[in-house]
Protein backbone atom coordinates (compact mmCIF):
# COMPACT_ATOMS: atom_id res chain seq x y z
CA UNK A 1 0.00 0.00 0.00
CA UNK A 2 1.32 3.46 -0.84
CA UNK A 3 2.08 5.38 2.36
CA UNK A 4 0.13 8.60 2.95
CA UNK A 5 1.61 11.85 1.68
CA UNK A 6 3.13 13.62 4.70
CA UNK A 7 1.65 16.98 5.60
CA UNK A 8 3.66 20.14 4.79
CA UNK A 9 6.69 20.46 7.03
CA UNK A 10 6.38 16.88 8.26
CA UNK A 11 9.73 15.69 6.87
CA UNK A 12 11.48 18.64 8.47
CA UNK A 13 9.70 18.03 11.77
CA UNK A 14 10.64 14.34 11.73
CA UNK A 15 14.30 15.26 11.31
CA UNK A 16 14.05 17.73 14.17
CA UNK A 17 12.20 15.28 16.38
CA UNK A 18 14.72 12.48 15.88
CA UNK A 19 17.66 14.76 16.78
CA UNK A 20 16.65 18.22 18.00
CA UNK A 21 19.99 19.00 19.68
CA UNK A 22 21.79 20.70 16.74
CA UNK A 23 18.88 23.13 16.37
CA UNK A 24 18.86 23.73 20.13
CA UNK A 25 22.56 24.57 20.08
CA UNK A 26 22.09 27.11 17.28
CA UNK A 27 19.12 28.65 19.06
CA UNK A 28 21.07 29.05 22.31
CA UNK A 29 23.81 30.93 20.43
CA UNK A 30 21.40 33.14 18.49
CA UNK A 31 20.44 36.64 19.54
CA UNK A 32 16.90 36.55 20.89
CA UNK A 33 14.50 33.68 20.31
CA UNK A 34 14.46 31.53 17.16
CA UNK A 35 11.26 31.40 15.14
CA UNK A 36 10.23 27.97 13.80
CA UNK A 37 7.86 28.34 10.83
CA UNK A 38 6.89 24.64 10.84
CA UNK A 39 5.49 25.12 14.35
CA UNK A 40 4.44 28.76 14.04
CA UNK A 41 6.23 29.12 17.36
CA UNK A 42 9.23 30.80 18.98
CA UNK A 43 11.78 28.33 20.35
CA UNK A 44 12.80 29.04 23.95
CA UNK A 45 16.17 27.30 24.17
CA UNK A 46 18.30 28.86 26.93
CA UNK A 47 18.05 27.67 30.53
CA UNK A 48 17.27 31.09 32.10
CA UNK A 49 14.60 31.83 29.51
CA UNK A 50 12.94 28.40 29.96
CA UNK A 51 12.87 28.89 33.73
CA UNK A 52 11.40 32.37 33.31
CA UNK A 53 8.54 31.06 31.16
CA UNK A 54 7.80 28.23 33.58
CA UNK A 55 7.66 30.63 36.54
CA UNK A 56 5.49 33.23 34.77
CA UNK A 57 2.39 31.11 34.27
CA UNK A 58 0.21 34.22 34.29
CA UNK A 59 2.05 35.54 31.20
CA UNK A 60 2.66 32.21 29.45
CA UNK A 61 -0.53 30.16 29.52
CA UNK A 62 -0.61 26.35 29.28
CA UNK A 63 -3.91 26.16 27.42
CA UNK A 64 -2.11 25.06 24.23
CA UNK A 65 0.40 22.75 25.93
CA UNK A 66 -0.96 19.64 24.22
CA UNK A 67 -1.85 21.07 20.82
CA UNK A 68 -1.69 18.09 18.44
CA UNK A 69 0.73 18.00 15.53
CA UNK A 70 -1.80 16.29 13.25
CA UNK A 71 -5.08 17.77 11.98
CA UNK A 72 -7.81 15.15 12.29
CA UNK A 73 -10.17 14.51 9.34
CA UNK A 74 -13.94 14.41 9.66
CA UNK A 75 -14.05 10.59 9.68
CA UNK A 76 -11.80 10.51 12.75
CA UNK A 77 -13.70 13.29 14.49
CA UNK A 78 -16.89 11.31 13.94
CA UNK A 79 -15.38 8.31 15.72
CA UNK A 80 -14.09 10.45 18.58
CA UNK A 81 -17.53 12.00 18.98
CA UNK A 82 -18.68 8.61 20.26
CA UNK A 83 -16.28 8.90 23.19
CA UNK A 84 -15.51 11.69 25.63
CA UNK A 85 -14.50 15.13 24.45
CA UNK A 86 -11.30 16.92 25.45
CA UNK A 87 -11.39 19.02 28.60
CA UNK A 88 -8.71 21.06 30.40
CA UNK A 89 -6.42 18.91 32.55
CA UNK A 90 -3.58 19.59 34.93
CA UNK A 91 -1.26 20.01 31.92
CA UNK A 92 -3.48 22.41 29.97
CA UNK A 93 -4.97 24.68 32.62
CA UNK A 94 -3.81 27.74 34.56
CA UNK A 95 -4.34 29.40 37.91
CA UNK A 96 -7.13 28.14 40.13
CA UNK A 97 -8.22 25.54 37.57
CA UNK A 98 -4.70 24.12 37.49
CA UNK A 99 -4.51 23.99 41.28
CA UNK A 100 -7.87 22.19 41.40
CA UNK A 101 -6.64 19.49 39.00
CA UNK A 102 -3.25 19.21 40.66
CA UNK A 103 -4.38 18.85 44.29
CA UNK A 104 -5.46 15.17 44.12
CA UNK A 105 -2.31 14.32 42.13
CA UNK A 106 -0.06 15.90 44.74
CA UNK A 107 -1.72 13.80 47.43
CA UNK A 108 -1.84 10.64 45.33
CA UNK A 109 1.83 10.93 44.34
CA UNK A 110 3.20 11.94 47.74
CA UNK A 111 6.41 10.41 49.10
CA UNK A 112 4.41 8.02 51.27
CA UNK A 113 2.21 6.91 48.37
CA UNK A 114 5.18 6.35 46.10
CA UNK A 115 6.99 4.38 48.80
CA UNK A 116 3.92 2.18 49.20
CA UNK A 117 3.94 1.47 45.44
CA UNK A 118 7.60 0.46 45.25
CA UNK A 119 7.23 -3.17 46.43
CA UNK A 120 4.70 -3.71 43.63
CA UNK A 121 7.02 -2.00 41.12
CA UNK A 122 9.97 -4.19 42.18
CA UNK A 123 7.89 -7.36 41.93
CA UNK A 124 6.69 -6.38 38.44
CA UNK A 125 10.25 -5.57 37.33
CA UNK A 126 11.59 -8.91 38.59
CA UNK A 127 8.77 -10.80 36.89
CA UNK A 128 9.46 -9.02 33.59
CA UNK A 129 13.17 -9.83 33.77
CA UNK A 130 12.40 -13.44 34.72
CA UNK A 131 10.27 -13.73 31.57
CA UNK A 132 13.10 -12.68 29.24
CA UNK A 133 14.80 -15.44 27.21
CA UNK A 134 17.96 -16.97 28.64
CA UNK A 135 20.41 -15.18 26.35
CA UNK A 136 18.51 -12.80 24.12
CA UNK A 137 18.23 -11.21 21.73
CA UNK A 138 15.13 -9.37 22.83
CA UNK A 139 13.46 -6.09 21.97
CA UNK A 140 13.54 -4.34 25.34
CA UNK A 141 11.12 -1.47 24.72
CA UNK A 142 8.21 -3.85 24.22
CA UNK A 143 9.41 -6.52 26.64
CA UNK A 144 10.18 -4.23 29.57
CA UNK A 145 10.19 -0.44 29.17
CA UNK A 146 6.53 -0.23 28.14
CA UNK A 147 5.42 -2.93 30.53
CA UNK A 148 6.69 -1.80 33.92
CA UNK A 149 5.33 1.79 33.95
CA UNK A 150 1.94 0.60 32.70
CA UNK A 151 1.64 -1.92 35.52
CA UNK A 152 2.74 0.64 38.11
CA UNK A 153 0.44 3.44 37.00
CA UNK A 154 -2.38 0.93 36.67
CA UNK A 155 -1.96 0.02 40.34
CA UNK A 156 -1.75 3.71 41.26
CA UNK A 157 -5.01 4.56 39.50
CA UNK A 158 -6.73 1.39 40.68
CA UNK A 159 -7.14 -0.52 37.41
CA UNK A 160 -7.80 -4.24 37.42
CA UNK A 161 -4.56 -5.91 36.22
CA UNK A 162 -6.55 -7.51 33.41
CA UNK A 163 -7.42 -4.03 32.08
CA UNK A 164 -3.87 -2.64 32.13
CA UNK A 165 -2.79 -3.95 28.68
CA UNK A 166 -5.83 -2.39 27.00
CA UNK A 167 -5.30 0.87 28.87
CA UNK A 168 -1.63 1.01 27.88
CA UNK A 169 -2.50 0.21 24.26
CA UNK A 170 -5.13 2.95 24.19
CA UNK A 171 -2.67 5.45 25.63
CA UNK A 172 -0.06 4.76 22.99
CA UNK A 173 -2.71 4.95 20.29
CA UNK A 174 -3.81 8.38 21.56
CA UNK A 175 -0.25 9.64 21.15
CA UNK A 176 0.00 8.18 17.66
CA UNK A 177 -3.32 9.70 16.63
CA UNK A 178 -2.41 13.21 17.76
CA UNK A 179 1.32 13.34 17.09
CA UNK A 180 2.11 10.94 14.22
CA UNK A 181 0.99 11.03 10.57
CA UNK A 182 -1.09 7.90 9.92
CA UNK A 183 -3.02 6.76 6.89
CA UNK A 184 -6.78 7.56 6.99
CA UNK A 185 -7.57 3.93 7.79
CA UNK A 186 -4.98 3.86 10.60
CA UNK A 187 -6.32 7.14 11.99
CA UNK A 188 -9.83 5.71 12.25
CA UNK A 189 -8.50 2.54 13.91
CA UNK A 190 -6.48 4.60 16.39
CA UNK A 191 -9.52 6.75 17.17
CA UNK A 192 -11.54 3.61 17.87
CA UNK A 193 -8.85 2.46 20.32
CA UNK A 194 -8.89 5.85 22.04
CA UNK A 195 -12.68 5.73 22.42
CA UNK A 196 -12.38 2.21 23.86
CA UNK A 197 -9.91 3.54 26.43
CA UNK A 198 -12.23 6.41 27.32
CA UNK A 199 -15.16 4.06 27.83
CA UNK A 200 -13.00 1.83 30.02
CA UNK A 201 -12.02 4.82 32.17
CA UNK A 202 -15.61 6.03 32.35
CA UNK A 203 -16.59 2.67 33.78
CA UNK A 204 -14.00 3.10 36.54
CA UNK A 205 -15.13 6.66 37.24
CA UNK A 206 -18.75 5.62 37.69
CA UNK A 207 -17.82 2.57 39.74
CA UNK A 208 -15.65 4.63 42.11
CA UNK A 209 -18.48 7.11 42.57
CA UNK A 210 -20.65 4.28 43.85
CA UNK A 211 -17.92 2.40 45.77
CA UNK A 212 -14.82 4.50 46.51
CA UNK A 213 -11.54 2.71 47.15
CA UNK A 214 -8.09 3.71 48.34
CA UNK A 215 -6.80 4.58 44.88
CA UNK A 216 -6.11 7.67 42.80
CA UNK A 217 -9.19 7.19 40.63
CA UNK A 218 -11.40 7.49 43.72
CA UNK A 219 -9.43 10.52 44.93
CA UNK A 220 -9.86 12.27 41.60
CA UNK A 221 -13.60 11.58 41.54
CA UNK A 222 -13.96 13.00 45.06
CA UNK A 223 -11.84 16.07 44.27
CA UNK A 224 -13.16 16.98 40.82
CA UNK A 225 -16.80 15.98 41.37
CA UNK A 226 -17.52 16.44 45.09
CA UNK A 227 -20.78 15.07 46.39
CA UNK A 228 -22.56 11.75 46.42
CA UNK A 229 -25.07 11.93 43.60
CA UNK A 230 -24.84 10.41 40.16
CA UNK A 231 -22.14 12.02 38.05
CA UNK A 232 -23.30 14.48 35.42
CA UNK A 233 -22.25 14.02 31.80
CA UNK A 234 -19.91 17.00 32.08
CA UNK A 235 -18.29 15.59 35.21
CA UNK A 236 -17.71 12.30 33.44
CA UNK A 237 -16.12 14.09 30.47
CA UNK A 238 -13.78 15.99 32.77
CA UNK A 239 -12.84 12.95 34.83
CA UNK A 240 -12.19 10.77 31.79
CA UNK A 241 -10.00 13.50 30.26
CA UNK A 242 -8.05 13.87 33.49
CA UNK A 243 -7.61 10.14 33.98
CA UNK A 244 -6.56 9.67 30.36
CA UNK A 245 -3.97 12.42 30.77
CA UNK A 246 -2.69 10.89 34.03
CA UNK A 247 -2.52 7.42 32.52
CA UNK A 248 -0.61 8.54 29.43
CA UNK A 249 1.72 10.87 31.31
CA UNK A 250 2.28 8.23 33.96
CA UNK A 251 3.55 5.47 31.71
CA UNK A 252 4.63 7.05 28.41
CA UNK A 253 7.18 9.42 29.91
CA UNK A 254 8.61 6.80 32.27
CA UNK A 255 8.73 4.22 29.50
CA UNK A 256 10.65 6.71 27.36
CA UNK A 257 13.03 7.55 30.21
CA UNK A 258 13.82 3.89 30.89
CA UNK A 259 14.41 3.00 27.24
CA UNK A 260 16.51 6.09 26.46
CA UNK A 261 18.65 5.64 29.57
CA UNK A 262 19.43 2.02 28.72
CA UNK A 263 20.23 3.02 25.15
CA UNK A 264 22.78 5.63 26.26
CA UNK A 265 24.34 3.38 28.89
CA UNK A 266 24.73 0.48 26.47
CA UNK A 267 26.02 2.73 23.70
CA UNK A 268 28.96 3.57 25.95
CA UNK A 269 30.15 0.35 27.57
CA UNK A 270 32.40 2.29 29.93
CA UNK A 271 29.33 3.91 31.50
CA UNK A 272 27.57 0.55 31.84
CA UNK A 273 30.64 -1.00 33.46
CA UNK A 274 30.84 1.90 35.92
CA UNK A 275 27.30 1.15 37.13
CA UNK A 276 27.86 -2.58 37.13
CA UNK A 277 31.01 -2.24 39.23
CA UNK A 278 29.63 0.46 41.53
CA UNK A 279 25.81 0.36 41.87
CA UNK A 280 26.01 3.29 44.30
CA UNK A 281 26.26 5.43 41.15
CA UNK A 282 22.71 4.52 40.10
CA UNK A 283 21.00 7.58 41.68
CA UNK A 284 23.47 9.87 39.92
CA UNK A 285 22.88 7.98 36.67
CA UNK A 286 19.13 8.57 37.00
CA UNK A 287 19.63 12.32 37.20
CA UNK A 288 22.20 12.42 34.42
CA UNK A 289 19.99 10.37 32.12
CA UNK A 290 17.02 12.66 32.74
CA UNK A 291 19.18 15.73 32.11
CA UNK A 292 20.97 14.42 29.05
CA UNK A 293 17.94 13.30 27.01
CA UNK A 294 14.66 14.36 28.60
CA UNK A 295 11.61 12.24 27.84
CA UNK A 296 9.48 15.37 27.40
CA UNK A 297 11.59 17.63 25.21
CA UNK A 298 9.23 20.60 24.93
CA UNK A 299 5.75 21.92 25.61
CA UNK A 300 3.94 24.83 24.01
CA UNK A 301 2.84 27.95 25.88
CA UNK A 302 0.81 30.97 24.72
CA UNK A 303 1.46 34.56 25.73
CA UNK A 304 -1.45 36.24 27.50
CA UNK A 305 -0.14 39.79 26.89
CA UNK A 306 2.76 41.47 25.07
CA UNK A 307 6.00 40.34 26.72
CA UNK A 308 9.75 40.48 26.11
CA UNK A 309 11.62 37.22 26.50
CA UNK A 310 15.28 36.59 25.77
CA UNK A 311 15.51 39.91 23.96
CA UNK A 312 12.55 39.19 21.66
CA UNK A 313 9.32 41.18 21.85
CA UNK A 314 6.28 38.89 21.59
CA UNK A 315 2.65 39.97 21.08
CA UNK A 316 -0.28 38.58 23.03
CA UNK A 317 -1.34 35.22 21.63
CA UNK A 318 2.11 34.17 20.42
CA UNK A 319 3.11 30.52 20.74
CA UNK A 320 6.41 29.63 22.36
CA UNK A 321 7.95 26.14 22.30
CA UNK A 322 9.58 25.75 25.70
CA UNK A 323 12.47 23.31 25.21
CA UNK A 324 13.39 21.55 28.45
CA UNK A 325 15.73 19.34 26.45
CA UNK A 326 17.67 22.37 25.25
CA UNK A 327 17.89 23.99 28.67
CA UNK A 328 19.36 20.74 30.00
CA UNK A 329 22.19 21.07 27.45
CA UNK A 330 22.84 24.77 28.12
CA UNK A 331 26.61 25.12 28.44
CA UNK A 332 26.21 28.02 30.87
CA UNK A 333 24.38 25.73 33.30
CA UNK A 334 26.17 22.39 32.76
CA UNK A 335 29.82 21.79 31.91
CA UNK A 336 30.37 19.41 28.99
CA UNK A 337 26.61 19.67 28.53
CA UNK A 338 26.43 17.40 25.47
CA UNK A 339 28.27 14.54 27.20
CA UNK A 340 26.44 11.70 28.93
CA UNK A 341 28.42 11.05 32.11
CA UNK A 342 27.05 9.03 35.02
CA UNK A 343 30.01 10.28 37.06
CA UNK A 344 28.69 13.84 36.89
CA UNK A 345 27.02 13.35 40.25
CA UNK A 346 25.14 16.23 41.85
CA UNK A 347 26.20 18.54 39.00
CA UNK A 348 23.46 16.98 36.84
CA UNK A 349 20.96 18.87 38.95
CA UNK A 350 19.12 21.18 38.87
CA UNK A 351 17.90 20.08 35.46
CA UNK A 352 14.49 20.68 33.91
CA UNK A 353 13.59 17.17 32.72
CA UNK A 354 10.54 17.17 35.00
CA UNK A 355 9.63 20.80 34.51
CA UNK A 356 9.83 23.66 36.98
CA UNK A 357 7.51 25.97 38.87
CA UNK A 358 3.75 25.43 39.21
CA UNK A 359 3.67 22.89 36.35
CA UNK A 360 6.57 20.76 37.64
CA UNK A 361 5.75 17.08 37.15
CA UNK A 362 3.92 15.70 40.22
CA UNK A 363 4.98 12.17 39.22
CA UNK A 364 8.72 12.86 39.00
CA UNK A 365 9.47 10.91 42.17
CA UNK A 366 7.69 7.82 40.87
CA UNK A 367 9.43 8.05 37.49
CA UNK A 368 12.84 8.36 39.14
CA UNK A 369 12.17 5.39 41.39
CA UNK A 370 11.16 3.15 38.50
CA UNK A 371 14.32 4.02 36.59
CA UNK A 372 16.44 3.54 39.72
CA UNK A 373 15.07 0.08 40.53
CA UNK A 374 15.39 -0.88 36.85
CA UNK A 375 19.08 0.01 36.73
CA UNK A 376 19.78 -1.71 40.04
CA UNK A 377 18.01 -4.85 38.83
CA UNK A 378 19.63 -4.90 35.40
CA UNK A 379 23.24 -4.41 36.55
CA UNK A 380 22.72 -7.25 39.04
CA UNK A 381 20.75 -9.69 36.91
CA UNK A 382 22.00 -8.81 33.40
CA UNK A 383 25.59 -7.56 33.88
CA UNK A 384 26.57 -8.59 30.35
CA UNK A 385 23.77 -6.61 28.71
CA UNK A 386 24.77 -5.18 25.32
CA UNK A 387 23.19 -3.67 22.23
CA UNK A 388 22.62 -5.85 19.19
CA UNK A 389 25.03 -4.30 16.70
CA UNK A 390 23.06 -5.37 13.63
CA UNK A 391 19.96 -3.48 14.77
CA UNK A 392 21.02 -0.04 16.06
CA UNK A 393 18.33 1.96 17.86
CA UNK A 394 16.50 4.76 16.08
CA UNK A 395 14.65 7.48 17.95
CA UNK A 396 10.89 7.89 17.65
CA UNK A 397 10.10 11.17 15.86
CA UNK A 398 8.41 13.05 18.70
CA UNK A 399 9.18 15.75 21.26
CA UNK A 400 6.57 14.49 23.73
CA UNK A 401 7.91 11.06 24.70
CA UNK A 402 11.42 10.87 23.26
CA UNK A 403 12.73 7.31 23.19
CA UNK A 404 14.11 4.66 20.84
CA UNK A 405 11.45 2.98 18.75
CA UNK A 406 13.08 -0.39 19.46
CA UNK A 407 16.01 -1.48 21.59
CA UNK A 408 17.44 -4.89 20.68
CA UNK A 409 19.79 -6.33 23.29
CA UNK A 410 21.60 -9.54 24.21
CA UNK A 411 23.52 -10.66 27.28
Amino acid sequence: MTPPEPPPGHVWRDELYRDPYPLYARARRAAGLTYLPAFDAWLVARDPDVREVLLRAEDFSSVNALTPDVALPDAVLAVLAGGFGPRPTVVSSDGAAHRRHRAPLNRGLSSARVAALLPHARACARELVDSLPAYGPVELVGAYARQLPGQVVGRLIGLDPADVPAAVHGGFRAEELLFRPLSPREQVAAAEDVVALQRLLDGYVRARRERPRDDLCSAMVAALAPGAGELTVEQRHELVASLQNLLIAGFLTTSALIATTLMHLLSDRRQWRMLRDDPSLVPAAVEEAARHDAAVQAFRRRTTRPVTLGGTRLPAGATVLVAYGSANRDERRHERADEFDVGRGAAARPHLAFGYGPHGCPGSRLAREQLRLTLELFVRRLPGLRLEGQRPPRMRPTLIHRSPQELYVSW
